[in-house]
């Protein structure tokens, strides 16, 4: 077989990947980037999801390149988009608004930065990006690594390869392809130590998985699609996967016990929009008389663009569609039969479809009518022709079994108190979020727990069982629950980079992964570089969120 080689393979494209692909090209690594999809840059692109962050994302915890795409976001807007003054005089500009965070913006953004961030190294041919690749064998000399075969979209295969591979593919497909142990799904109480891990562990109770789309508003126009083959079964109250219909206002809240109600409210006047918001992490409510949480409000949640930050205004704001009325957990899509897999993608499109086709013809409106036809999807924004995201947003794949474990018992405010995350010498990183389960398949519930701002350890990046495989992204060793605070884009990008790092700092000493991690003079050297690239390895003492 024909094999193309370089220093570093990193597989998958998305958050993780294209942190790695740079830290190793910054230290000199020739190194190949793969991924499946047209678009590299996964949750901020083709997913596209704005950025979960948390409170403290401007003054701490992220990597200097994390800010630098953030910052570079932000000057491209400044540089080529006709603010309007507030907003181009905003210390911390946010196009969009979104409540969900202090910097939402449109995908094709977050590419163009992404690819401008790489175009050095590919130009000094220290990078190639290879797009439109899936991988689908592994070769293996024993514990190494020594080949990986992809598929194009055209359905030709090639085999590349690197000294080191970096597994940052959205659902830990390597590790199943090199058959390298890993964990999917709910771990039991008995072998984790989680006390809100269940009694008996189920691999296919995951976190649902969401197409987003994106959508703006038109008022007195008509843009309702045709009716989705599916809608019958996603609105009706025998819907597959809840005892209410999937589709509709009422949500599940962080208690079970209790529902909460989201509204739509498009386009909102200026009056009741300041130009300027900062992230609802940092502020329960926006300032309009006290009758709004920007958690009920789907329209301002994640939107990206408001009209208000711009003059002349656009006709109308643009907002993004990821909520627990398009999350499916129908079933996964992980270690499954081809077909089981692709009928649940279909299906989580059509929940999506039926979702935005429901907004347009039955919503309840605040004035007593129904449905919003004026609402159009945004295909120009997603890259594709429906509006609906290029890829599924997928919030838990494939965990690695790890030489560390990250658990509910290191983080979790509910089990550590007053006394701080677990602080680990080998750290390689940090983060922040809350612990947020969205639904799972098999039943699982919604569940919110306070956690304090954490490290990332090295060996949760590394397994016992590959010496030259490095996990890049949100498959590290976490358990089914810590998964839900070290998904999120800023913790991913901060394990991809330190994957990259990694590598490349073998490459240079002619250390082992596992060997690093093993010898304090090595790891204390390799955190110095990791230091030197402006990561954070601790957190000042900080309140718990």
């Amino acid at each position: 077989m024909t094999l193309v080689e370089a220093d570093v393979l990193v597989v998958g494209g998305g958050v993780g990947g294209v942190a790695a692909a740079l830290a190793a090209a910054d230290a000199g690594a020739t190194v190949i980037l793969t991924e499946a999809t047209r678009w590299i840059g996964g949750q901020f692109t083709s997913q596209a999801v704005p950025p979960d962050e948390h409170p403290w994302i401007e003054q701490f915890g992220a990597t200097a390149t994390y800010r630098r795409f953030r910052d570079e976001v932000r000057r491209h807007y400044r540089r080529w988009y006709p603010l309007s003054a507030s907003a181009r005089s905003a210390l911390y500009l946010n196009p969009g608004n979104g409540a969900v965070s202090a910097l939402c913006y449109e995908p094709r953004v977050a590419l163009a930065i992404l690819q401008a961030m790489l175009a050095p190294h590919q130009r000094s041919d220290r990078l190639a990006v290879r797009t439109e690749l899936t991988p689908w064998q592994v070769h293996r000399d024993g514990s190494r690594i020594t080949a990986v075969g992809f598929r194009s979209a055209d359905g030709s295969e090639e085999w590349l390869t690197g000294r080191y591979v970096l597994d940052a593919t959205e659902t830990g497909e390597l590790l199943a392809l090199a058959g390298i142990p890993y964990v999917t799904g709910t771990e039991s109480a008995a072998e984790t130590g989680e006390p809100d891990a269940p009694g008996v562990g189920d691999p296919q109770m995951m976190q649902g998985f969401t197409v987003c789309f994106a959508m703006d508003h038109v008022a007195g126009e008509n843009h309702v699609i045709d009716r989705p083959a599916q809608y019958d079964r996603w609105t009706g109250a025998d819907a597959p996967v809840r005892p209410a219909p999937q589709i509709g206002w009422p949500a599940p809240s962080a208690d079970p016990a209790e529902r909460m109600r989201r509204v739509l409210r498009p386009n909102p006047a200026p009056a009741t929009d300041p130009a300027v918001i900062v992230s609802a992490s940092h502020q329960g409510r926006f300032g309009d008389n006290g009758d709004y949480s920007p958690i009920e409000d789907i329209w301002r949640f994640r939107r990206l663009v408001a009209r208000g930050n711009f003059d002349p205004a656009p006709p109308s704001d643009i907002t993004l569609i990821n909520c627990s009325a398009n999350d499916y957990i129908a079933g996964s899509i992980v270690d499954v039969e081809p077909e089981v897999a692709a009928a649940h993608l279909e299906g989580a499109r059509q929940l999506s479809l039926s979702f935005l086709y429901w907004l347009q013809t039955e919503a309840p409106r605040a004035d007593g009518g129904t449905g919003f036809p004026g609402l159009r999807p945004r295909g120009d924004v997603t890259g594709t022709p429906d509006g609906l995201a290029m890829a599924p947003y997928i919030r838990e794949g494939r965990r690695l079994r790890a030489l560390e474990t990250i658990t509910q018992n290191d983080i979790a405010a509910s089990v550590r108190g007053a006394a701080g995350a677990r602080e680990y010498d080998d750290s390689v990183g940090v983060g922040s979020y809350k612990i947020d389960l969205h639904p799972s398949t098999h039943g699982g519930e919604r569940k919110y727990d306070a956690a304090w701002p954490f490290q990332i350890p090295l060996g949760a990046l590394l397994s016992p069982d590959a010496d030259n495989l490095v996990a890049a992204a949100k498959n590290i060793g976490t358990t089914h629950i810590t998964n839900g605070c070290y998904r999120v884009h800023p913790v991913e990008w901060s394990v991809g980079e330190a994957a990259g790092a990694l590598a490349a700092y073998c490459l240079a000493s002619g250390a082992e992964p596992i060997g690093v991690r093993q010898s304090p003079a090595r790891r204390t050297e390799f955190q110095r570089t990791l230091v030197a690239r402006g990561v954070d390895l601790a957190w000042p003492r900080v309140a718990p969120y």
